[in-house]
């Protein structure tokens, strides 16, 4: 199996042979099905699980592996793909979102992105509040969005909806495509350059599957109707999983969202709110909350119509739900930290960061 039709290149190759490990190769996790995992080395596909140390080592659920992760491994036969997993290599972006439940955890999506196609279908589900929730995200990842409007074929007006959607994400490309129609094939194709790593994201029947195999030109994963009361999808995707495709590309391919709560906030939201933002800095006052404040530029864009009631709302509301969570994570690492420190004969738990840069280990 040729790696460079995955991704491999000689950055990771340098990457790899910086994780000071001997006896390992290189693989990509191109399917997760909880403590293993399916991976593509140069053997062909395998399985694989993590050795005692790494798991150890990485601690938190977040830092494990994840689909389109790189990894070190050690085979377990001559001549098979399966072996263990001894090292992580340093992600160039993780697309994460928060875990369901009341414990606020991270739940990785997929790693080393360089597109993600933010899919929204024009039917009745359409919903452009949620569309802003799905670019804080992306640019929270470190991947570049590219909005996708699939379901063209049912709408009288597909062209509106690319003209509302680019008015909440100026900068982002924006692509009203239909798979039945083959309408918007030619600048989707663009994007699948060979070595680039795309993955799709958006709510349950939203489409993500049916691209999927537009673009391979067969069958890759199973597609389901959509509910036709209310256009809302079924779960038909049930893990994440990485597919090679004839433009050179590589494909993730991931469960709907019935709702996206967003995780910890690297500059992904005022970057998806960009337009207010720049609002903010005509402020009288730089700790303006746009409320009752005189001299308020976002108030006076409010009443001239400039901003989007409805989009201002979603922006005070996400602001809101990122600190929450933010402070909540602090609480949990706190609570963490001094359970830890009290045991004896452990150290204290690294910082996020410091984990992220150690993924390395080559104790079975």
């Amino acid at each position: 199996m040729n790696l460079q039709e995955f991704g491999w290149n000689p950055e990771r190759e340098n990457a790899l042979r910086e994780l000071g490990l001997e006896q390992v190769w290189p693989g990509r996790i191109i399917a997760d099905h909880g403590h293993k995992y399916r991976v593509a080395t140069e053997r062909g596909e395998g399985w694989a699980e993590m050795s005692g140390r790494l798991q150890f080592e990485l601690g938190e659920r977040s830092e494990f592996p994840a689909v389109g992760d790189w990894v070190a491994l050690r085979y377990l036969s001559d001549t098979g793909g399966d072996g263990v997993i001894h090292g992580l290599l340093p992600r160039s972006s993780r697309i994460s979102r928060r875990a369901a439940g009341s414990v606020p955890t991270e739940q990785i999506v997929a790693a080393n992105v360089d597109l993600l196609f933010l899919v929204a279908a024009l039917n009745l589900d359409f919903n452009l509040r949620r569309l802003e929730r799905y670019l804080i995200m992306a640019w929270n990842s470190g991947a570049s969005p590219v909005i996708v409007l699939s379901k063209a074929d049912l709408c009288d007006d597909p062209e509106r909806y690319v003209a509302e959607t680019e008015a909440i994400a100026p900068g982002v490309p924006v692509i009203a495509v239909s798979a039945l129609e083959n309408l918007g094939r030619e600048r989707v194709d663009a994007l699948l350059k060979p070595g680039t790593t795309v993955a799709l994201t958006g709510s349950s029947g939203a489409g993500k599957s049916t691209i999927l195999n537009w673009m391979a030109g067969e069958e890759m994963q199973k597609t389901q109707d959509i509910r036709e009361d209310d256009s809302r999808g079924r779960h038909t995707t049930t893990h994440r999983e990485l597919f090679v495709l004839p433009q050179g590309a590589v494909m993730i391919d991931t469960p709907g969202m019935r709702e996206l709560q967003l995780w910890d906030d690297e500059g992904g939201w005022s970057e998806a709110f960009g337009d207010i933002e720049d609002l903010a800095k005509a402020c009288r006052f730089g700790d303006c909350r746009h409320q009752r404040e005189a001299g308020c530029a976002v108030r006076e864009a409010l009443q001239t119509g400039q901003l989007e009631r409805k989009r201002f709302e979603n922006y005070l509301k996400t602001q809101r739900e990122l600190k929450f969570q933010a402070a909540k994570e602090k609480s949990r690492q706190r609570t963490a930290s001094a359970a830890t420190s009290g045991k004896s004969g452990r150290h204290e738990p690294r910082g996020k960061g410091e984990q992220r840069r150690r993924y390395a280990s080559d104790w079975e």
